[in-house]
C-alpha cells in the first residue's frame, strides 16, 4: 500500500487530449523528467493508484500530455480529469530549482535555534513568490514560516528535522 509521506505531489491532470488516452497535465514539477520512475501516482477514491507511464510530451513550460498504459480512449482519459498527480520519493531527485519545493517537506519538524521545536510541517504555501511553511504547533495553532534559505541552518532529512533560525519577533506576527 502507498502512503502520502511517500508521495511528491508534482501536478495536476487537466483533461483528455485528443481521442486516443492522452491526458493534459499541469506540472509544478517536473519530476518525471528529471528522475527516473515508470509510474506516477494518483489518489483514486481514498486509495493511492500508480499508473505506468506509456509516453509523454511537453506542449509548453507548464503543461505535459501524458499517456498511460491501459488509457487507450478520451472515456478512459476522463476519469483521471482534476485528479493530482503525485511522483514516489524513493525515486524523486531533487531540482537545482529552490523553490519548487513541491510537498517534500511535509511531515518535517520544524525546529528554532531559541525557542526549540515549533511544530510539524503540514503544508507548503508556494501561491505566491514568498514561499511558506504551514506550521502546526503543539498548542494546536497554526504558523506561517518563510521558507527561506537564510533561515535555514540544517535540514537533516534522515530524521526529518529543519534546524531554523529564525529573525526575532517574527513568529509574534
Amino acid at each position: 500500500m502507498i502512503r502520502r509521506d511517500e508521495l511528491v505531489k508534482i501536478g495536476r491532470f487537466n483533461k483528455p487530449h485528443g481521442v486516443h488516452g492522452e491526458i493534459s497535465m499541469t506540472f509544478t514539477d517536473d519530476a518525471f523528467d528529471r528522475c527516473d520512475s515508470p509510474y506516477i501516482v494518483c489518489l483514486v477514491e481514498g486509495i493511492f493508484v500508480p499508473f505506468f507511464i506509456e509516453e509523454y510530451r511537453f506542449k509548453n513550460d507548464s503543461t505535459a500530455l501524458i499517456k498511460l498504459c491501459d488509457v487507450d480512449n478520451a472515456t478512459d482519459a476522463a476519469a483521471f480529469t482534476l485528479l493530482d498527480v503525485y511522483y514516489p520519493k524513493r525515486y524523486y531527485v531533487e531540482s537545482d530549482d529552490a523553490a519548487t519545493l513541491g510537498d517534500y517537506f511535509i511531515g518535517f519538524t520544524v525546529v528554532d535555534s531559541e525557542k526549540g521545536t515549533l511544530g510539524s510541517v503540514v503544508a507548503i504555501d508556494d501561491a505566491t513568490a514568498n514561499i511558506l511553511f504551514i506550521v502546526a504547533s503543539p498548542d494546536g495553532s497554526e504558523l506561517l514560516i518563510p521558507a527561506q534559505e537564510a533561515f535555514v541552518d540544517s535540514i537533516d532529512e534522515q530524521e526529518r528535522i529543519i534546524h531554523m533560525h529564525l529573525p526575532d519577533g517574527l513568529l509574534d506576527l
